[in-house]
């Protein structure tokens, strides 16, 4: 076999070891990106425990289809960044509030589709998942909630005390 050949599949199992590694993979369309605008995204990505790749479409889909998935093979086309996540929704929010915070890359670079959970997500599928809050910040609004439910309680028994100490 000739090295390319070799090297290729190497690419190929690296990229399937990353799928399945990952909680969630967002394919992306980057066109037009500068280099500057390239590597911001990959720092906000690495920042949230994501990695940012570029691999040729064809070991891609050679990746997903060895691993039984064949949803992606009509969005491998194009220019395609690929980004595979430690968690569910950071890939798909830090594309949303990237482009949010800067109105220039949203026909810049554009979500095609995610892989979460084993379930192929279309472009509709990843801005419903880019609105889900992060699993940190559904954990601190549920023992927001939990407390404020216990501080009320201790309110109520506290001015109920007073009330009988009054009388």
């Amino acid at each position: 076999m000739s090295a390319n050949i070799e090297a290729k599949k190497q690419v190929v199992e690296e990229i399937k070891a990353k799928i399945t590694a990952s909680k969630s993979i967002v394919l992306a369309d980057y066109n037009k990106l500068t280099v500057m605008e390239v590597t911001a995204l990959r720092n906000k990505f690495k920042e949230a425990n994501c990695e940012y790749k570029v691999y040729k479409n064809t070991l891609v889909r050679k990746a997903f289809n060895e691993l039984g998935i064949t949803d992606f093979d009509n969005d491998l086309n194009g220019t395609t960044a690929t980004v595979f996540c430690a968690d569910e929704t950071s890939g798909a929010a830090i594309f949303a509030k990237e482009t949010k915070a800067n109105p220039a890359l949203v026909e810049k670079i554009v979500p095609k589709c995610a892989f979460v959970e084993n379930k192929y997500l279309d472009k509709a599928g990843v801005k419903e998942l880019s609105l889900i809050p992060s699993r940190e910040v559904l954990i601190a609004k549920m023992l927001g909630c939990l407390n404020s439910s216990i501080a009320k309680f201790v309110y109520v028994l506290d001015t109920i005390a007073k009330a009988k100490e009054n009388n």
